[in-house]
């Protein structure tokens, strides 16, 4: 990833999804650098008052509410960084803006690339993207210790969410309250319950062959329940890389607003005077199958990730309606995804069809399933 400004150069910034848990403890990290960052820009979804609040406290004249608002944002302001937060696959449009207008762009919003995938992929200038996931800041932050020929494969951790340890056959009866129990992170209820199923996992996965253009093959998947290596990356010496921190998200934000420079004092650092263990357990695929099913998605590529996405958003949405279970969640994606045909080329159009599509069918078997 390249250089993204010096270290005493200030980083005027816009943030989408300013309200929502990135956006916030975004400006957490800019109230304690005001010297370092200025924030040109805001975007939220529909909470207007809470979006005029943040202008005020920092004096920001630009706002924007809605995705079409916040990509119009983006291509009229000024800025070096945009920052997406934004939750969902809505969050392509602004990621796009930003790419094509030539702004470093701090991703949150995974899903954006994920969908968008070569729509993203063939824009985005080399080092234009700073992932903003603590597991791909961590990759990041791993790989510069040495060249892309050097690389073996990169290790994604992953807490286990709340069911780590449980059976297939256990799974059938946890309820929604208990899927909304992360054992580790603060998190909305699509982004807790893709946790507790390991789909945010999976996409992870496919974010990060995107990112850094790993093969799946040599792309892992290791529980590491406490959360404090983020993620790892195997040299071909034998070596690996890790990055380490207590659980805490501002540390990858601020990367993201000024990548590659590091930002003083913004985490607690680990405290290497106390005893400790870290545990690593291989990932159990046939409780939780949703990672080998991103890969095969991943794989496929074309309009396969969107409707992977979004008939998992509406599985969700049924799991906490009381309509299906929890195990139906991955079934039904791996069921739409099927049934899926995709079109030969990826564009905006296709796939915003592709993602009704999807909608549309997981809806028939989540329909099909409720009636069992």
């Amino acid at each position: 990833m390249r250089d993204c400004g010096r270290m005493d150069a200030m980083r005027r910034v816009v943030i989408l999804g300013s309200t929502g848990s990135i956006g916030e403890q975004a400006l957490d990290v800019i109230r304690a650098n005001p010297a370092r960052f200025e924030i040109v820009g805001l975007a939220a979804g529909t909470q207007a008052a809470r979006v005029a609040e943040q202008a005020a406290e920092f004096d920001v004249e630009h706002t924007a509410l809605g995705a079409e608002e916040a990509a119009a944002l983006v291509r009229d302001v000024e800025a070096d960084v945009v920052l997406n937060g934004i939750t969902g696959s809505i969050g392509l449009g602004p990621t796009l803006a930003a790419l094509q207008a030539g702004r470093t762009l701090a991703l949150a919003n995974k899903e954006s690339l994920i969908v968008g995938g070569a729509l993203v992929t063939r824009i985005a200038k080399p080092g234009q993207i700073v992932p903003v996931d603590s597991e791909h800041s961590a990759i990041a932050q791993a790989l510069r210790s040495g060249t892309a020929g050097e690389v073996r494969r990169l290790v994604l951790t992953a807490s286990g969410g709340p069911f780590r340890g449980r059976s297939r056959e256990e799974l059938r009866v946890v309820t929604p309250a208990q899927a909304l129990a992360h054992p580790t992170w603060d998190m909305g209820r699509v982004v807790t319950t893709n946790s507790a199923t390991l789909v945010n996992k999976g996409l992870e996965v496919i974010e990060a062959h995107l990112l850094f253009d790993v093969p799946y093959a040599d792309i892992e998947v290791v529980v590491h329940p406490q959360s404090v290596v983020h993620s790892m990356v195997e040299f071909t010496d034998g070596s690996t890389i890790a990055q380490a921190s207590p659980p805490d998200m501002r540390l990858p934000i601020s990367l993201g607003l000024d990548w590659p420079n590091r930002v003083a004092g913004v985490g607690a650092p680990l405290d290497w005077t106390r005893a400790t263990s870290w545990e690593f357990e291989p990932l159990d695929a046939e409780a939780f199958p949703a990672v080998e099913l991103a890969k095969q998605v991943g794989r496929a590529g074309r309009t396969y990730p969107a409707v992977f996405n979004a008939a998992n958003e509406e599985a969700v949405d049924a799991f906490h309606d009381g309509r299906i279970g929890f195990l139906d969640i991955v079934d039904t994606v791996r069921e739409t995804v099927e049934a899926h045909e995709a079109p030969d080329e990826l564009t905006l159009e296709l796939l915003a069809a592709a993602e009704t599509w999807a909608r549309e069918a997981a809806g028939r078997i989540i329909e099909a399933r409720s009636d069992r």
